[in-house]
């Protein structure tokens, strides 16, 4: 196999429900700069107006996922070769950290770790949640199983969400 043979990576982009993503675009084009395939799976709760869907689709080029799909239907998306979750929210990190697989994204999540594919979180969790113990058990819990995590984002207006910390988080030699 030559190098123009080669198939390019895939990237997995979760996107949670919080008012930043309306910004997903900026990882995406981070992404694609560094020659990553971009597909994007979105909670529910994102799909209400969180983010530009058809922007997202058309800089993609791939449907955004947010439902299982149904038994028979063709895979809209190659497996990833890692997986970025920003931004994650208390309830996604929660319920992911729990095995509560009730969502596309949660459950993409949770089978992801048990394959090994590697997985970056960019938070944005606000100082008032970040400081319940369940989610700094939750926290622990994913660092257990290989999950990595960028500095937390608390959405003060002085602070920059950098996208492109996620995939330095998953790229082979840059953790």
């Amino acid at each position: 196999m030559t190098e123009q043979d080669e198939i390019p990576p895939f990237l997995y982009v979760v996107v949670c429900a919080a008012g930043i993503a309306a910004d997903v675009g900026k990882l995406i084009t981070a992404a694609q700069e560094r020659e990553w395939h971009v597909g994007v799976i979105a909670t529910p709760t994102a799909m209400n107006g969180f983010f530009d869907v058809a922007a997202v689709e058309a800089q993609t080029g791939y449907p955004i996922r947010s439902a299982w799909r149904r038994p028979g239907d063709a895979r809209p998306f190659p497996d990833p070769d890692a997986v970025v979750v920003a931004p994650a929210t208390f309830n996604t990190i929660n319920k992911w950290a729990a095995g509560i697989a009730d969502t596309l994204a949660v459950g993409t999540l949770c089978e992801v770790v048990g394959r090994g594919i590697p997985v970056g979180v960019l938070t944005c969790v606000s100082d008032d949640l970040a400081a319940h113990p369940a989610y700094q058990d939750s926290l622990i819990r994913l660092r257990g199983m290989g999950v990595r995590f960028g500095y937390p984002y608390q959405g003060t207006e002085d602070e920059e969400f950098r996208w492109e910390r996620a995939l330095d988080l998953v790229e082979p030699g840059r953790y």
